[in-house]
């Protein structure tokens, strides 16, 4: 590939396949350069660091699940917009390998920001507080990344399970037990538990709990 055809945007889609081939921890300058037919020096002239190019990965990222930012119709509960926006930035990270990851290690995203902005300023607008309202969307992108995060971390594999003992862990920490198989009755899914989650966040415990006495 000649040099002269090397542009931003060129390097950034090279590094998302090279992510969704190799992972987060695959994605170096050397291997990128690699894939692009130039030197890693030349990489510098359009992306100056590593930093730069997780940020610029994490931009490419969201850029195809939001191309566009909508505030929600004036009859629509805003509580159910938040779990849709929440659920959009879920469906992001996921269609990567290590999409949480590259979001959470990300600098100055500014499409992160413009979704902040969307959220905070919708719930402003519908009467919430500024500071409950930052705290509500703060929580809420939190919460979803590191949702994701663990989503694809994956399973323990079987060397990480050796010599674990089951049986003594649910006889220590039955009320766990007891409440991950209560919840994960036929039908249930790690989806339904993601949007569960919100709406403790966004309702609280009262919205979904029986009388406390």
């Amino acid at each position: 590939m000649p040099e002269l055809a090397l542009d931003k945007q060129r390097i950034v889609t090279e590094a998302v396949a090279l992510l969704d081939a190799e992972g987060l921890d695959g994605v170096t300058t050397r291997k990128l350069a690699a894939r692009l037919g130039v030197q890693s020096p030349t990489l510098y002239w359009h992306i100056p660091n590593k930093a730069a190019l997780v940020t610029a990965i994490a931009e490419a990222i969201l850029e195809q699940q939001f191309p566009e930012l909508a505030s929600p119709a004036p009859e629509e509960r805003w509580q159910d917009w938040l779990i849709g926006l929440a659920g959009r930035l879920r469906r992001a990270l996921l269609a990567h390998p290590d999409g949480a990851r590259i979001i959470a290690a990300s600098q100055l995203s500014l499409k992160m920001a413009a979704i902040s902005e969307l959220a905070m300023s919708t719930l402003v607008g519908r009467g919430i507080p500024l500071q409950q309202a930052r705290l509500i969307v703060l929580t809420v992108l939190r919460f979803t990344v590191g949702y994701v995060l663990e989503e694809q971390a994956g399973r323990p594999d079987a060397d990480a399970l050796d010599g674990f003992d089951m049986a003594a862990y649910a006889t220590a920490y039955p009320t766990v037990m007891a409440g991950v198989a209560e919840y994960f009755r036929p039908g249930r899914t790690v989806d339904d538990l993601f949007r569960d989650c919100l709406e403790q966040i966004i309702h609280g415990p009262a919205a979904q709990s029986g009388p406390t006495s």
